[in-house]
């Protein structure tokens, strides 16, 4: 025994492994929408298997989970746009490993108003716009009835801020954004006494040609 554990038998040690394990369960979203005369999109990309999801991936180390989500925005749906800095909703991922262990990660979710959309890094990923209802029915689809509820509720929810930050433009987050990018400094991320009203700016591939996702209406 050393003597930090003779000193304080409280204190646990981590095998590194195990932390690494534990960053893999922390994972975020980017829930990415536009507004169309009366409707709100959703833009959702498919997985290896065919199902419809938000764009999302593990958390970044020396990013914000805002920043994570924005990589993630554009990697997979070629998205530029305005990222809210704190998260709005979240839910639960569960994932079979080997042998057949089911693991749950948290996911942080963060709103994204798309301002344009390029031809995204990840080809495969078939970014497609919905409408909330449509969105909502895509997450269901061949999904446990009750991951695909929560999936649904994160559309509520977006549907429900976007509404309210609409109605009422005072609450909207600070015209004054921080870009994100693979270069953006850690240092800066606690600077701002308001950064739950805080954007993070998409523009991570400037001069790249302009892409289009479809539309499923």
């Amino acid at each position: 025994m050393n003597s930090t554990q003779h000193q304080n038998p409280s204190v646990k040690f981590l095998r590194l492994a195990h932390l690494r394990k534990l960053r893999r369960c922390e994972q975020v979203a980017a829930i990415c929408f536009r507004v169309r005369g009366s409707d709100i999109e959703f833009l959702l990309v498919q997985t290896g298997k065919g199902r419809w999801i938000f764009p999302k991936g593990g958390a970044e180390p020396g990013l914000t989970h805002a920043q994570a989500a924005a990589l993630e925005a554009f990697e997979e749906a070629g998205v530029h746009g305005r990222m809210e800095e704190a998260s709005f909703t979240s839910y639960v991922q569960r994932k079979r490993g080997c042998m057949r262990r089911v693991t749950e990660l948290s996911v942080s979710a963060h709103l994204c108003e798309v301002l344009r959309l390029v031809t995204p890094p990840e080809l495969n990923r078939n970014p497609t716009w919905f409408v909330a209802s449509k969105a909502k029915k895509r997450l269901r689809d061949d999904r446990a009835p009750a991951h695909g509820a929560d999936l649904a509720r994160v559309i509520d929810r977006a549907v429900a801020r976007i509404q309210r930050l609409r109605r009422d433009p005072d609450t909207a987050p600070s015209a004054r954004p921080e870009t994100a990018s693979p270069s953006s400094d850690p240092a800066r991320q606690g600077k701002s006494s308001r950064q739950s009203a805080r954007l993070i700016n998409i523009d991570i591939a400037r001069g790249t040609p302009k892409g289009r996702a479809a539309s499923a209406g």
